[in-house]
């Protein structure tokens, strides 16, 4: 029998009420990002409210509910017509709204921001203990009929404290990576809840053997820094033959007793300098260490342990599969939750191609499926095809999406870069920008408030793709509205 453990909701009165409280969330895999700093300005507001949430949306016998997490922001919003933006969460614990583009992009509509956190993540788990079989219910499908729920209680919501009623607001949906994924997907399936969606850096294509993405490092790396990352990994492949111990000491990583593990950690070290902007932080340091004939090994160690550990805020635990296993609900869950949404849905095996390449060989396809086996037993399995079939992939067919990708991102090859006649979608690359720039600005990580371009190595880059975003928005709103006042 499957035990429902239903947290506290008490679903919360919503009121038109000014409040600003500042930080910012963590991610994994697309979005490991960490903040070092508390600083206020990080944090549009971290009060929570609660929805009660469907269990199971595709059973009509199951009337199970879960507590679900949300944030509204209302400083901007202009009633009582004003839009309303809907970022999604995505595959990380949501603390709050953060005080990224959106912010801005707020204050130029008028528009109130909400936020509702991902099934099972943060605090919205519906189980306390996330045994395989408790995670039956985590799905991209299952997270869009969420989206659509709370958007349909959000606005019945607002008409009741505005006493009026069937009147809509104009809704817009914004989403970074996964979330972005998510974004595209929902304008697809649910176009009558929504204007439009932005999808910035989104992976609509689920991908079961992902080598470009070791391809895309190595094409952002430069032939130079690419050289010495492929010698590091061959010295290392060396020193894991012959003394394994001493080698992951090294990295501060003896935890990882599977070697795909400790080789996984070392190859997304180095990939997540070019995925978020800063190729210099992994680049300069190596370069100048073959240069001088230095140990590069230890080069790369202290890379990994002063910025990707450091100062990136990543931990060796994420990469280790015991860690992996566990299933009792805390603060570290996300990666388990993660890694079943990969080994059942959408894959991105991020394996070695077969020449030229940057990580280790032996982070291949069967890595992966172990891991998928080991973590979570028997009969698990990413349904690629299922998946691209029941979204189009990169022929999505959906209207009104802008698609923003940067041109040094490893993940650009698994979102839509092309258009297709049957795609009428607006597609924006960045030139020289990282996994998300468009929304959050340069460096990526830690946030910068407002996504302040300031910092980018392009910020005219940066702008004009902002303000061909900003026009896209602009036009849909207004359509949107039109459609609503000719229909009213």
């Amino acid at each position: 029998m499957r035990v429902l453990v239903v947290f506290p909701v008490g679903l919360l009165v919503m009121i038109l009420m000014m409040s600003v409280c500042k930080g910012l969330s963590t991610s994994r895999i697309f979005e490991r990002m960490q903040s070092t700093s508390s600083s206020s300005s990080n944090y549009l507001t971290k009060d929570e409210h609660w929805f009660n949430q469907t269990l199971d949306h595709f059973s009509p016998y199951d009337h199970r509910k879960f507590g679900q997490r949300y944030y509204e922001y209302l400083d901007q919003f202009r009633l009582p017509d004003g839009p309303i933006f809907l970022k999604i969460c995505g595959e990380s614990a949501c603390g709050g709204i953060s005080n990224d583009y959106l912010s801005v992009l707020a204050k130029k509509f008028g528009a109130a921001i909400v936020t509702l956190e991902h099934r099972y993540y943060g605090k919205s788990s519906p189980f306390k203990s996330l045994t395989t079989k408790n995670l039956q219910f985590l799905s991209s499908k299952q997270a869009l009929y969420d989206l659509a729920a709370f958007r349909q209680y959000y606005q019945e919501s607002l008409n009741l404290k505005l006493n009026r009623t069937n009147v809509e607001n104009p809704w817009f949906v914004f989403g970074v990576s996964y979330a972005g994924a998510l974004s595209a997907w929902f304008r697809l399936k649910f176009p009558h809840l929504t204007c439009g969606s932005l999808a910035s850096s989104g992976v609509v294509l689920a991908v079961y053997n992902f080598t470009e993405f070791d391809q895309q490092v190595g094409e952002s790396a430069g032939p130079e820094c690419k050289a010495v990352l492929q010698e590091v990994t061959q010295l290392v492949e060396q020193k894991l033959a012959s003394n394994g111990r001493a080698l992951k000491s090294i990295f501060g990583a003896t935890e990882l007793k599977i070697d795909g593990d400790f080789l996984y950690f070392l190859a997304d070290a180095g990939a997540i300098a070019f995925q978020y902007g800063n190729p210099d932080k992994l680049c300069t340091p190596m370069i100048e260490a073959k240069k001088a004939g230095a140990d590069l090994v230890n080069a790369y160690a202290n890379y990994i342990k002063e910025y990707y550990v450091g100062s990136f805020g990543a931990e060796v635990q994420t990469y280790n599969q015991e860690s992996l296993k566990q299933t009792t609900l805390s603060d570290s869950s996300g990666d388990r939750l993660w890694w079943f949404q990969v080994c059942t849905e959408v894959a991105y095996f991020q394996v070695a191609p077969a020449n030229d390449s940057i990580r280790s060989s032996k982070v291949n396809t069967r890595y992966h499926l172990d891991l998928c086996k080991n973590v979570f037993g028997e009969g698990v399995y990413p349904a690629v095809d299922a998946t691209n079939l029941y979204y189009g992939g990169t022929d999505i067919a959906g209207s009104k999406i802008v698609f923003t990708n940067g041109s040094q991102d490893p993940w650009r090859h698994a979102s839509k870069q092309v258009s297709s006649a049957n795609m009428p979608s607006y597609l924006i690359t960045c030139n020289n920008c990282g996994h998300g720039t468009d929304m959050r600005g340069c460096p990526q990580s830690p946030l910068v408030p407002e996504g302040s371009s300031k910092n980018c190595s392009s910020p005219d880059a940066v702008n004009k793709v902002r303000q061909q975003m900003i026009e896209q928005i602009d036009l849909w709103l207004s359509q949107c509205i039109a459609v609503s006042t000719y229909s009213g």
